[in-house]
């Protein structure tokens, strides 16, 4: 399985959104579950193409769902998404992909910063005010050649803190769904708190790494890890996060 921030299909050394990139990028991981963060549906800057069926015909899986976490489009006019968007409605959000069964589906939306507020930006090295978006996270029981499977996917707060706070409450509802059960995402932290990595390996920014902002994580005792990769693909600031699952 693996996990990937995929920057909306972009590639950060021509600023293109290449369809075609992305499939070969997916197809390349060869992952049974995938895991997307920052993916587009009906936004003009990557063709108002479903990012999602692209990369669903890429790994042939026949099972998959979108999950917007706004509407309308980054860094413009946005609003928080209801799941009530009319079709051809822009929206941004994280996808999970299946090549197993999927025997059920469950979004769980994440505390969120409601008001605007000042952060100090180190990378331009002064404060901005912050319009935190909001987070969730898309939650799955997969059939599995290991047996069902409780898998969930988000994209978590990029302010310090509360990110924390987002993974605490989304592994308090992780919880209440039946084992084994792994977390999957970009958590914007190198900190995962106390669920078990299944995968260690730096993944941002993704020309040389030197952080795992990406995971993915269990509190199963009895699955493990064969193999861990951080491959450098053709898109993306992030490198994707593979694992390769196994049970004792």
């Amino acid at each position: 399985m693996a996990t990937f921030n995929i920057l909306h299909g972009r590639s950060v050394h021509d600023g293109d959104v290449d369809l075609s990139r992305l499939a070969a990028a997916v197809a390349e991981l060869d992952a049974d579950i995938l895991a997307l963060q920052e993916v587009d549906l009906d936004q003009p800057r990557s063709g108002k193409a479903d990012l999602t069926a692209v990369a669903a015909d890429a790994m042939n899986a026949g099972y998959h769902r979108f999950v917007a976490a706004i509407s309308g489009t980054p860094g413009a006019t946005w609003m928080a998404a209801t799941g009530r968007e009319q079709p051809g409605t822009a929206a941004y959000g994280i996808a999970l992909l299946s090549r197993y069964p999927v025997e059920n589906w469950q979004v769980l939306r994440l505390p969120r910063i409601p008001v605007r507020f000042p952060m100090y930006v180190s990378g331009i090295r002064r404060f901005r005010i912050i319009h935190e978006e909001p987070r969730a996270a898309m939650v799955a029981r997969i059939d599995t050649p290991l047996g069902a499977m409780t898998v969930a996917n988000t994209h978590l707060s990029f302010v310090p803190g509360w990110n924390r706070v987002q993974l605490r409450h989304l592994l308090r509802d992780v919880n209440g769904f039946p084992g084994p059960r792994l977390l999957l995402g970009d958590l914007n932290t190198a900190r995962p708190g106390r669920w078990r990595p299944l995968g260690v390996a730096p993944t941002f920014p993704a020309t040389a790494p030197t952080t795992q902002l990406d995971h993915i994580l269990t509190d199963d005792p009895d699955l493990s890890s064969a193999s861990c990769a951080a491959p450098h693909l053709p898109i993306s600031d992030h490198r994707a996060l593979v694992a390769d699952i196994s049970a004792s």
